[in-house]
């Protein structure tokens, strides 16, 4: 008895020796240490980080056990450690391009509030990018926004003429859905006044005429402009995608979506990783109707090879609302110049057939797939392809993603969660474009109960919300005040009933967003042997006055236990 008290004695003393002898690498304290595990929130004193992941979670007293000789004591000082955020729907190359472009956003995060501005603008950026301009041959803005110009009306081509005659100009819209060229860029694309529209997408042209009047809606604005970004060399690729990643990791992000992605754009990524030049995790989604031999030929991978992998396929099935190109079942309240009062739209794929073909292939091939659904009826075409694919391939466990389904009904809620099928809400929508849609495309009725997160939860759903950069910035702070308070800019509450609680918004981009991505298992909550993806706040989302919350300031962010960006 005696000999086997004292192995018991001696393996306690190894045991405890061990775990008191691995030195962590950092250790995080005295602050808001958020978990994000659990229904409600949750508070841990002390986190322990080892080689990328997170070693313990639990008391100050318990952590010191894991405090070495070379082991960073990082004291938080009050402030607000959350785990990483992960973007659930955005186009991180496409913010880089933003970010280089010519900032025609309208207040509050540019100064592109009338066509007068806009015009003052691309011809600062004209100047200050003379080189690019000799090099690639286009003068390029992004943001413009006829929602919020003074003017109600996009710039045309006259208007951009005066930006230049002999250089094209294309300026895209913030919805990333529309542009305008110059005369230059129209003659460069072909349009002319025999110019017909081309299948999914509207050349508008001046009144009582067919001439173009330089506003390019959806295929007539995509194929010009992707032929334009294919004549940009593997330099510009890679300038464009690093600009992208620095602004996501200025809101806390470390974990960024390529959504319908090209060819071009892997391989810029793949480039950046075999190089181990990506600071955060890149998952791409490539566009299943352009790069099926791409998609073919790769594959997805669940695993990330130096932060990038590929994760599953997007399908885009109509355009935006706020551009008046989302295909809906009940027309626009105000439609477009030209358009008769029973417009409502019009779908990416005029005929269903093509749609259901394409959802097809990615459940043959398990792909997750990710559709693009703004209006009522392109979620109808994209549950009726996922019930078709459903019946050939099974249910399996496939989180298919409705992509902003902005306008889901209540009987399409239902579909979705019977058939599992995740809500990806476009929720910033209430506070950009809130006053647009009560009265221009939508009307109150149908504008109060856009991105119903509320009504999602009370039936039991899961759904994550996400901010569709470049179509606003990848700003995490403004998706949590958004969907909390659902305030537009004029200060009226886009749906009272729909606004969710502070804790819930955080989930919808952390945990939620990694069980959206496969990801649960490594990322979304601080918790043991997870990534030690963290970011660090000045104030607590969960815990202020929730109109306060747009006020709150991303001063770290950390991806694997490195430090990727400090305010």
């Amino acid at each position: 008895m005696k000999k086997i008290l004292a192995l018991v004695v001696i393996l306690t003393l190894v045991c405890c020796k061990t775990e008191i002898t691995i030195p962590a690498d950092a250790i995080y304290f005295n602050g808001d240490i958020l978990t994000m595990e659990g229904n409600s929130p949750n508070y841990t004193e002390a986190v322990a980080i080892k080689d990328g992941k997170i070693l313990f979670v639990g008391s100050k007293s318990e952590a010191e056990k894991f405090r070495g000789d070379k082991t960073i004591m990082n004291d938080l000082k009050g402030k607000t450690m959350l785990p990483g955020f992960l973007d659930a729907h955005g186009h991180v190359w496409n913010a880089g391009f933003q970010a280089v472009s010519a900032n025609l956003l309208p207040a509050p995060d540019g100064t592109g509030n009338d066509v007068a501005s806009i015009i003052s603008l691309l011809n600062e950026w004209k100047i200050k990018n003379k080189k690019a301009i000799g090099k690639y041959g286009w003068i390029v803005g992004f943001g413009y926004d006829d929602a919020q110009l003074k003017e109600k009306l996009p710039p045309t081509a006259d208007d951009l003429d005066k930006v230049s005659t002999t250089v094209p100009v294309i300026i895209i819209h913030q919805s990333g859905h529309l542009a305008v060229m110059n005369h230059k860029a129209l003659e460069m694309a072909g349009y002319t006044m025999a110019s017909k529209d081309p299948s999914g997408g509207v050349i508008r042209r001046k009144d009582g005429s067919t001439e173009p009047n330089g506003v390019l809606e959806e295929m007539a604005m995509f194929t010009p402009l992707f032929k334009m970004m294919g004549t940009l060399d593997v330099e510009a690729n890679e300038k464009i995608a690093k600009a992208g990643l620095k602004s996501y990791m200025r809101f806390g992000f470390t974990t960024a979506q390529e959504g319908r992605a090209t060819n071009d754009a892997c391989n810029t990524w793949q480039k950046l990783a075999r190089e181990n030049k990506l600071t955060i995790d890149v998952a791409a989604y490539p566009d299943i109707q352009t790069q099926m031999s791409y998609m073919k030929a790769h594959g997805v991978q669940k695993e990330y090879t130096n932060h990038f992998r590929i994760a599953g396929v997007k399908l885009s099935l109509d355009g935006s609302p706020q551009g008046k190109t989302a295909w809906l079942t009940k027309p626009y309240i105000v439609p477009p110049p030209g358009q008769p009062k029973t417009y409502a739209g019009y779908p990416a794929f005029p005929k269903e057939n093509d749609a259901i073909a394409l959802v097809d292939s990615a459940y043959a091939n398990n792909w997750q797939i990710l559709a693009h659904c703004n209006g009522d009826a392109a979620i109808d075409e994209y549950i009726t392809a996922i019930k078709h694919a459903t019946k050939l391939y099974g249910k399996k466990d496939r989180r298919s993603v409705a992509i902003h389904a902005q306008t889901a009904r209540l009987d399409q809620l239902d579909a979705m969660k019977s058939l599992g099928i995740i809500p990806s809400f476009f929720g910033m929508h209430t506070y950009y474009w809130g006053d647009w849609h009560r009265d221009e495309t939508l009307g109150k009725e149908r504008a109060y109960r856009i991105s119903p997160a509320a009504t999602a939860l009370k039936k039991g759903m899961i759904f994550t919300e996400h901010h569709d950069a470049p179509v606003a910035l990848p700003n995490s702070i403004m998706i949590l005040y958004s969907v909390v308070n659902r305030i537009s800019r004029s200060g009226d509450v886009i749906g009272v009933n729909e606004r969710i609680s502070p804790y819930d918004a955080l989930r919808s981009i952390t945990t939620w967003a990694a069980y959206q991505y496969f990801e649960e298992d490594s990322k979304g909550s601080i918790k043991e042997n997870k990534l030690a993806d963290f970011v660090i706040l000045d104030k607590n989302p969960v815990k202020v006055d929730p109109k306060t919350i747009k006020d709150i300031v991303v001063l770290e962010t950390i991806k694997e236990g490195k430090s990727v960006y400090k305010k």
